[in-house]
């Protein structure tokens, strides 16, 4: 230990650059095992309270586990079933959406022909190789993504299994981190475990609150508006809506475009950011604070870097699981004194302005 104190500042960096990097390396690689591992300890805390609901009821915990697996398998399937089916209704009308799109571009492009004076052959080259690559990418995309969900199907079998026993073996694993510690500090260890598992499980369910009555909202804006495919359209913004930031630019970016190439008028498009500015309002000031009720609160720049690091690293389920997890590693980093600086990092709490001036010696030499 002395001989690594004892080395350059410059080498120490390297040395956590290096391990870093092998760190990185080892989660990209692992992602296979790790992503189910990581769902399926988030879904088990979600449902816990309900296992620990059916205990209290007097039914034996396996078969509450069991029960508790089988009824959110039945939920999750009945909305995979009918989400699916919205989203082939909405894939067999690509060719007819771009064919829109392509019709609205080419008169934004004449447009700008007379107005830049732009020869108009090499327009209409453009557009063609334009309107070709926009539906064999669509295409691609959608068949890119028929091969991910049949490779996701495959992972999704092993989460039941990891669920189950991590809700069977809870008790078990609470008391091998608390041993893991030396005796002094397992009381301190345990109200951590305590206290983290009780804050998580609040923003996680509140969290699928959230994005259940926002899809509802999201829905009802859109079928008022006569906007095709509303109730796929809401819930897809939603599920946007649980990645900060990022997730409700893209999301209004995404039913902006659906409503300009589904609507006559290009009106319905500001109609559309209008309820979706109105549903961010309700959102922000009513659901969030009343609903998901979370003491985790993680600064916007915090935010977007997970999110896009977990996009990089994991690709989609990692930009869906780094809020979550960001949020897990807030609250221990909140409830270990040592890690309590890296906690304040992530939070949006701002120093006071005292902070940063300098303490006046009481007595003036």
């Amino acid at each position: 230990m002395d001989t690594i104190q004892k080395l350059p500042i410059f080498a120490k960096i390297s040395l956590f650059c290096v391990g870093l990097y092998a760190f990185v390396a080892m989660l990209y690689i692992a992602q296979d095992i790790i992503l189910p591992l990581l769902f399926s300890i988030i879904i088990a805390t979600v449902l816990h309270p309900v296992v620990n609901l059916f205990v209290r009821i007097k039914i034996n915990r396996v078969l509450a586990i069991a029960l508790t697996l089988l009824l959110t398998i039945i939920v999750i399937g009945a909305f995979g079933v009918f989400f699916f089916s919205q989203a082939s209704k909405f894939s067999e009308s690509w060719p007819v959406i771009v064919d829109k799109f392509t019709q609205i571009f080419n008169q934004t492009i004449y447009w700008a022909h007379g107005y830049f004076d732009i020869s108009s052959h090499k327009i209409n080259e453009w557009i063609v190789q334009t309107r070709g690559d926009l539906l064999n990418s669509g295409q691609a995309a959608i068949g890119a993504t028929i091969i991910s969900v049949g490779n996701l199907l495959v992972v999704l079998f092993l989460i039941p299994v990891y669920v189950f026993f991590i809700l069977l073996y809870q008790p078990l694993l609470i008391d091998v981190i608390r041993k893991l510690f030396i005796n002094g500090n397992q009381t301190q260890v345990a109200e951590i475990v305590t206290q983290t598992k009780s804050v998580v499980q609040r923003y996680l369910i509140g969290l699928l609150i959230e994005a259940a009555l926002v899809a509802v909202l999201n829905a009802i804006g859109l079928l008022i508006l006569g906007i095709q495919y509303a109730i796929l359209l809401g819930i897809i913004g939603a599920l946007l809506n649980v990645i900060p930031y990022l997730g409700g630019l893209i999301a209004v970016a995404l039913l902006m475009i659906i409503a300009l190439v589904t609507k006559e008028s290009p009106m319905f498009a500001l109609y559309v950011l209008g309820i979706h500015l109105f549903i961010q309002l309700i959102d922000n000031n009513y659901i969030v604070p009343k609903i998901v009720a979370s003491k985790v609160k993680i600064n916007a720049l915090a935010s977007i870097f997970v999110v896009l690091a977990g996009g990089a690293l994991w690709g989609i389920p990692g930009m869906f699981l780094s809020i979550p997890l960001i949020a897990i590693l807030k609250v221990l980093f909140d409830h270990i004194d040592s890690l309590k600086p890296w906690g304040l990092l992530l939070g949006d709490t701002m120093p006071a302005s005292t902070v940063f001036k300098t303490k006046r010696t009481k007595n003036k030499e």
